[in-house]
């Protein structure tokens, strides 16, 4: 199922998952979340702060078209061919842009990029 904002009901069924899964956690006793999503406008950024409810720091990375075309093209598949199609969407429509805290740049290996997400977090 899609959970981008183009499928209204798939986001929301990615909301109540979110919404029951960090409840759960926070039960446990984990009041610290990571989440990984592309954001593509505030509306949608809105629905995901109310689900999670808890404060969300939004860090875009960004990712030079080339560069995007490289990491997909090492898989090549019939779904890495519509990824890069949406991806090349997104870039030309300005998806995701001002939703962000801040603006990484995600062209280091993962371990470096995590490790200045987190410095800026000011969790390392």
């Amino acid at each position: 199922m899609d959970y981008s904002g183009d499928d209204a009901a798939g986001f929301g069924l990615m909301l109540r998952n979110l919404a029951a899964v960090i409840s759960n956690y926070r039960e446990a006793g984990i009041s610290v979340f990571v989440l990984a999503y592309f954001v593509s406008g505030h509306d949608e950024l809105r629905g995901i702060r109310e689900a999670a409810g808890v404060p969300l720091r939004v860090v875009r990375l960004s990712v030079p078209l080339p560069d995007i075309e490289e990491r997909l093209a090492a898989d090549v598949t019939t779904e890495r061919k519509e990824e890069l199609s949406e991806a090349v969407r997104q870039i030309a429509a300005g998806e995701g842009v001002g939703v962000e805290d801040v603006v990484l740049a995600n062209d280091r290996p993962v371990g470096i990029v995590a490790q200045q997400v987190m410095t800026w977090l000011g969790w390392a």
